[in-house]
């Protein structure tokens, strides 16, 4: 099966918490949006951590990092008309939208990500 992760998902892995046993074994071969890797380093950086060649070790799990395209822009945009009433983030319309194109499971941390109907999402807590 084919993984897109969310910066929750990550998030969960790297701090170890609930639901991250459910992504770890997701990660290999996974893809990730470059969107939602800077939403990862932001919060590292935000909580004062260090984590030495964070991407290298990713890529080194065998996660993809997938560049944010037009392509991926002018899907996460069209996303917004389908899920603004469920008040997800640039991020989050950003890792759906991989999904989307990848026809992909988007893996995350958000409960309400199971409201949108017509892309695979596994939430892990």
């Amino acid at each position: 099966m084919n993984y897109v992760i969310d910066a929750s998902a990550l998030l969960a892995v790297l701090q170890k918490e609930t639901g991250y046993l459910i992504v770890i074994p997701l990660l290999m071969g996974a893809s990730m949006s470059t969107v939602n890797l800077s939403e990862v380093l932001q919060k590292i950086e935000q909580k004062g951590l260090k984590i030495p060649n964070l991407v290298g070790s990713l890529e080194g799990l065998g996660i993809k990092m997938v560049p944010f395209t037009i392509e991926q822009a002018e899907l996460t945009a069209v996303l917004w008309n389908t899920t603004s009433s469920l008040g997800l983030s640039l991020g989050d319309r950003a890792c759906l939208g991989l999904a989307k194109s990848l026809n992909a499971t988007a893996i995350t941390g958000d409960k309400n990500w199971t409201n949108v109907t017509d892309i695979k999402v596994q939430v892990i807590r």
